[in-house]
């Protein structure tokens, strides 16, 4: 049982640490307003991977806990549910909204054209901090969770 739980778990994790390296790398690679808006396909269909992988990583995350008794003594433990906390503020609070607002700019451009909307390029500015940050918490998380240092 515990083989087959921690198999799953780390599914998951391939699922939502996956999407979201790909997926900016997706949006970033467009050049026009056209392939904006196919990235942007793309990425809305990717975008089921992370929610269904963190609901199995939770989920699966909690039993293995249980299973093996660990609770939350461990301190990689704790410091990895306070990045992934951190890192599910990161992407739903503030990346999440952002990437709202540059969907309908990339969506309103079909009258401009193949151009790329220079609205598009300034919001992007702002979001690529926000998704490197994440993923720098992903890489962390992952390190912890293999790693287990502490």
């Amino acid at each position: 049982m515990l083989g087959l739980l921690l198999v799953f778990h780390i599914l998951a994790t391939i699922a939502v640490i996956g999407t979201a390296f790909v997926v900016p790398v997706i949006r970033r690679s467009a050049r026009t307003a056209s392939q904006l808006r196919f990235a942007f396909r793309i990425t809305t269909k990717l975008a089921i991977l992370p929610k269904i992988g963190g609901a199995v990583l939770l989920v699966t995350g909690i039993w293995l806990m249980f299973i093996t008794k660990m609770g939350l003594s461990q301190m990689w433990l704790n410091l990895s549910i306070l990045l992934s906390l951190l890192m599910v503020v990161t992407i739903g609070g503030l990346i999440e909204p952002r990437m709202k607002t540059i969907m309908q700019i990339v969506s309103e451009s079909k009258s401009q054209g193949d151009e790329v909307p220079a609205e598009f390029t300034q919001a992007m500015k702002k979001i690529v901090p926000l998704e490197s940050t994440a993923q720098l918490l992903m890489i962390a998380i992952t390190v912890l969770m293999v790693v287990k240092p502490f």
